[in-house]
């Protein structure tokens, strides 16, 4: 562990250096409450999305690399702002009357509209975020913000926030348009006679008895305590709030709320509070280039991601460049598979200080899985399509004889590649193969190729077979090499990109690969084939 140490404190990797933020504002010593709080939170009017897995994980990912540059305790809380009052009935959900007539009361106490014995409707979506994080196999602590609010563990920080009003109004007001500064205040009351969260003028304030006054939804002057869960927060002064309240160390936050931090970080320091460390990440864009939104429906959900590519797959993508926008769609996934395949194939041969460096390391908490990496996803995407395989057992007839040994039973990383290549082939790229058959100019190079293959003993590696297709292209009149393998891709794969052939016709095996040339050549429609 002391070399390991040692190694973290000049690791490069991201999550590395914001451990070591994280230990230098700590001095590297206890906290007084006894350990260091990371938070990730969550608004859950909605279900758990990418972006809620996203800052989950990348949390993890520090909250490990911590552990390895010191002893401190950690805890991870995954915050649920469930006290929030519904603003809007969302569109995936049922019984949207229901809803309707409860609009503006905290999701806490809103019935449950999919009649699954929840309490609420707020208990409901909680049940589906830690059921999220649970198939993860997350480290964590779910929290409730109307837990808080109610048991009264937010009631010294309320009575702060009362008594600092003016200071915090001072922060607030002037981010704000003239017409709702006239009517805001940090506290939002919970009517007693509706049950809404009201957004409603203060009359007054009383210090002493800990009250506020405003004019309910009846017209009646009410006189409410800020403890209790008799209010809540309007959700900036409540994340500063939060932050003094809980004495939170680190939380991460998109690049969308650089303002909003600013203003939380301002806030809890009138409370006497710290702010946490923080890092803002880039947010996610589509294949157009366009913020992806929860509204539009135009990202990538994880239920998508997990359909065609495994869980470790999505967390590199999380991983990688965290500052920088990436696009987030469908044809990200096989190369973002093949990345972590390739990390993955490297870790085992690296020195200790690289294996740090190695996203694989940060996926898996230091510890990944030590399995031979046999193949790409790309080449079994084009083995399934070369032949036609719906089944895994076909595909298996062929990887056993290209990796003996290789089996289901021995290679789970490789069993689950396998249906999920199945599936994505169906659904990504066989819908959209184009095969063509050889022109007149190109007939003279795959007839060589099919004499190169025929000439090569069935056993011959992909790196021999590579090497001949390669001199192929040299020596036939192409513009390039490039434009070789593309037609290559485009004749027999029905494509305008595809795997390194030499590696594909060794999987595919060569007395198969033979016959899809001798098949092009013939004229036949290999997309029936």
């Amino acid at each position: 562990m002391t070399s390991e140490r040692a190694l973290a404190e000049t690791a490069k990797a991201w999550p590395f250096e914001e451990a070591r933020k994280l230990l230098k504002r700590l001095d590297g010593r206890t906290p007084d409450k006894g350990y260091v709080l990371f938070e990730t939170g969550y608004g859950p009017s909605g279900l758990p999305h990418i972006g809620t897995f996203g800052e989950v994980v990348r949390t993890t990912m520090v909250r490990d690399a911590f552990a390895r540059l010191s002893d401190i305790p950690t805890r991870l809380f995954c915050f649920s702002d469930d006290m929030d009052g519904l603003r809007k009935v969302p569109d995936n959900v049922p019984n949207k009357e229901m809803l309707a007539r409860h609009l503006g009361k905290p999701l806490t106490a809103i019935p449950d509209p999919f009649g699954d014995a929840h309490e609420s409707f707020g208990a409901h979506n909680n049940a589906r975020l830690r059921a999220f994080l649970d198939a993860f196999g997350f480290e964590y602590e779910f929290q409730s913000s109307t837990d808080f609010y109610r048991s009264g563990r937010f009631d010294a920080a309320l009575l702060k926030v009362l008594e600092r009003y003016d200071e915090i109004m001072q922060v607030m007001l002037p981010t704000l348009g003239e017409e709702r500064r006239r009517t805001y205040s940090p506290f939002l009351p919970v009517s007693p006679t509706t049950g809404r969260v009201l957004q409603v003028p203060i009359l007054e304030r009383k210090l002493e008895a800990g009250t506020i006054v405003f004019e309910d939804e009846d017209g009646r002057k009410t006189e409410l305590p800020v403890t209790g869960g008799h209010c809540k927060l309007q959700w900036k002064p409540d994340w500063g709030m939060r932050w003094a309240a809980l004495d939170v160390d680190y939380e991460m936050s998109g690049k969308d709320l650089i303002d909003s931090v600013r203003l939380a970080s301002r806030i809890c320091k009138i409370l006497d509070g710290q702010p946490p460390e923080g890092f803002t990440y880039e947010l996610f864009l589509d294949e157009k280039g366009e913020k992806i939104s929860k509204s539009k429906g135009n990202g990538l959900s994880v239920e998508e991601w997990l359909t065609y590519a495994p869980p470790e797959s999505l967390s590199l993508f999380m991983y990688q460049k965290p500052r920088a926008a990436k696009k987030l769609y469908f044809d990200v996934i096989p190369r973002t598979v093949d990345d972590y395949l390739t990390f993955l194939g490297k870790f085992e041969g690296e020195a200790a200080e690289k294996r740090l460096e190695n996203p694989v390391w940060h996926i898996h908490g230091g510890e990944p899985p030590r399995e031979p990496v046999h193949l790409t996803f790309s080449l079994l995407l084009n083995l399934v399509g070369a032949c036609n395989a719906e089944a895994p057992e076909v595909l298996w007839g062929f990887i056993s004889r290209y990796a003996p040994g290789a089996s289901a039973q021995s290679d789970p990383i490789l069993a689950k590649l396998v249906d999920y290549a199945i599936v994505y082939y169906r659904d990504f790229v066989k819908p959209t193969k184009r095969y063509r058959g050889p022109t007149a100019d190109e007939r003279p190079a795959f007839q060589d190729l099919l004499t190169e293959l025929e000439a090569l003993p069935d056993t011959a590696d992909g790196e021999t077979i590579q090497n001949r297709v390669y001199e192929i292209g040299k020596r036939e009149t192409f513009p390039s090499l490039r434009d070789w393998f593309k037609a290559c891709y485009e004749v027999l794969l029905g494509q305008e990109q595809g795997p390194r052939l030499g590696s594909f016709f060794a999987l595919y095996g060569l007395p198969e690969s033979r016959a899809l040339v001798a098949r092009a050549l013939a004229g036949e429609d290999l997309a029936r084939a």
